[in-house]
């Protein structure tokens, strides 16, 4: 018996670890070597990709794909449909899987709903990205990042209040 929830509908691929008092619902599937700590929420429709590192208490909403390359430390919030990508010039035709680019989500940081980080890059800790921003570059840790391309407005404090 695991210690973890997953619906019938999931697909856990064996080699992912999954930490005790995750729940993964309709439709999901952890992907080979994906490690998921504990206490994790992952929403519907959900892609965890191998090598993908999750802390604990992440929670990932639905429609979420979490590519090879992105670890998210503990408390992260994905909001529905936020997309990760981790290569900076894809093309069909060519294997750039040598290329991936690792992208790093901190503590506490929460990303919103259909929001774009582009890879590489550093979301600080406890920082708060808008629904829709375009993160295309580093996020200090507090920041309030929203539009397109995503820009520094004011500071959040560890609740997500703005303070500035």
């Amino acid at each position: 018996m695991s210690n973890y929830a997953a619906h019938p509908t999931a697909i856990i691929d064996e080699d992912a670890e999954i930490g005790k008092g995750t729940k993964i619902w309709h439709f999901s599937h952890v992907m080979p070597g994906a490690v998921i700590g504990g206490n994790c929420n992952i929403g519907q429709n959900v892609v965890i990709s191998p090598k993908v590192r999750l802390g604990n208490n992440v929670k990932v909403q639905n429609n979420v794909s979490v590519y090879t390359g992105v670890t998210c430390e503990d408390d992260v919030f994905l909001g529905p449909g936020c997309v990760f990508t981790n290569v900076l010039n894809p093309r069909s035709f060519i294997s750039r899987k040598d290329e991936f680019k690792s992208t790093l989500v901190k503590r506490g940081a929460s990303i919103g709903a259909n929001a774009t980080i582009l890879c590489g890059l550093t979301v600080g800790e406890y920082a708060m990205i808008g629904a829709g921003a375009v993160v295309t570059k580093d996020v200090p840790p507090y920041a309030l990042v929203v539009g397109n391309p995503g820009r520094q407005v004011g500071t959040v404090d560890r609740e997500g209040n703005t303070v500035s």
